[in-house]
Formats: C-alpha cells, structure tokens, sequence
C-alpha cells in the first residue's frame, strides 16, 4: 500500500500533509479525553509495526503488505487504530526506510480513511463478531485500501497501467482470507483476558463479549 517517493508532486503531497494532519489531530484530541485510548495507541502501533514488517511484498506499482487492521480496530478501537498507523508508519520511516518518510501522510490516509469508511457503515451495525462479519469487514476495508492506492496513482506523475494496479489489488485477496483468521484467534483471546482488571485499559472489550 506504500506510494513509491517520485510519484507524487510536492503540492499534492502537501494536501495530503494537511489532511492527515486534520485527521492525525481529532484523533489525538479525542485520544486525550481518555487515558486508555493513549494506551491502546502504543499497542496498536507496536502491534502494526510487528505485522508490517513481518511481510512485505513488491507487487506492481506498490507493496502487499499483512496490515492486521481488523485485529486492531476490533481489539483496541477506532481512535487508537488511526494513531496506530500514523504513529507505525512514522517508526517504520525512521527506523528502516527512510525514504518512506516523504509520503507518510500518503500512506496515512491510504489506511486511515478506508478504516475510517468502515467504521462509518459496517462498523456502525456491529452487534456480534463473527468469522463472516470479519472477512466482510476485511473485503471491504483492503477494497478501500486498494482504492486508495489507485486514486494517488491516478493524480501521480508517474503513469501507471490500470492492469498494474489491478494486478496489485489482486494480491490483496489473500490477506482478506488470512487476516480474519487472525482477528478471530486476538478476539477470542482477549476474550480470554476480560476478566483480568487490567484488560479494560489495555483492549476495547466490547467485541470481544461476543465470544463465549
């Protein structure tokens, strides 16, 4: 999902700057309202970095990657998710790829706003978590990912063939048949967890009492 440095002209990078930074900043404000949420935040961070750089992939114009969003945004909660990728993908620059820094708000908002659209609609209907309302989730979160990736490059200075992309969007069928596996086996054990007074700080539980 990473935008390549050079596709992008510095004035749409710089629109892209200020709407994560809008973005970046309700988070933070409402993440301060709550202690728990700055908590969560740290997890999902640490628990974003591990998955990205646990597989990463070249495929056309961008990377697969294992994001593990749904893990997050079930167990830890919208806010803490949202800062959780901006905050990961600023560590990732930094630490191992240092030329990923000039699109950090690209790259932002390819995670960001998808999560944001899910939670939105799908998110909104949630009542029990299941394998098959995860792997809907999952279909349309990567599907918006995907979208996202499409719309940077189809305003890039870089022309990019649309069986390219397609093709890149393709690889991604495979993390929307892996992850939800994974989302299932985090939710079950902080179901595990709940009962511990220290788990209501670290994890939003709510999904999690769906699981016996």
């Amino acid at each position: 999902m990473h935008i390549e440095p050079g596709v992008l002209a510095a004035a749409k990078i710089a629109g892209a700057n200020l709407a994560a930074l809008g973005v970046v900043a309700v988070a933070a404000w409402l993440a301060l309202r709550r202690p728990t949420q700055l908590l969560r935040t740290l997890l999902a961070a640490a628990f974003f970095t591990a998955c990205m750089q646990s597989f990463h992939l070249k495929v056309g114009p961008s990377e697969l990657h294992f994001i593990g969003a749904m893990p997050m945004y079930l167990a830890l909660g919208l806010v803490p998710t949202l800062l959780g990728f901006a905050l990961g993908l600023l560590l990732q620059g930094w630490l191992f790829e240092p030329a990923d820094l000039v699109h950090l708000s690209v790259n932002t908002l390819s995670l960001a706003l998808p999560l944001m659209a899910v939670h939105a609609t799908l998110g909104q209907r949630l009542r029990r978590v299941d394998l098959r309302m995860v792997l809907k989730l999952d279909a349309a979160y990567y599907g918006g990912v995907t979208a996202m990736v499409g719309f940077w490059l189809s305003i890039g200075d870089v022309a990019t063939p649309f069986d390219e992309w397609l093709r890149f969007a393709a690889s991604y069928l495979t993390i929307v048949a892996i992850e939800p596996l994974i989302t299932v086996s985090v939710l079950l054990g902080v179901a595990r967890l709940r009962a511990q007074r220290w788990a209501a700080w670290c994890f939003d539980l709510r999904h999690a009492r769906a699981f016996p």
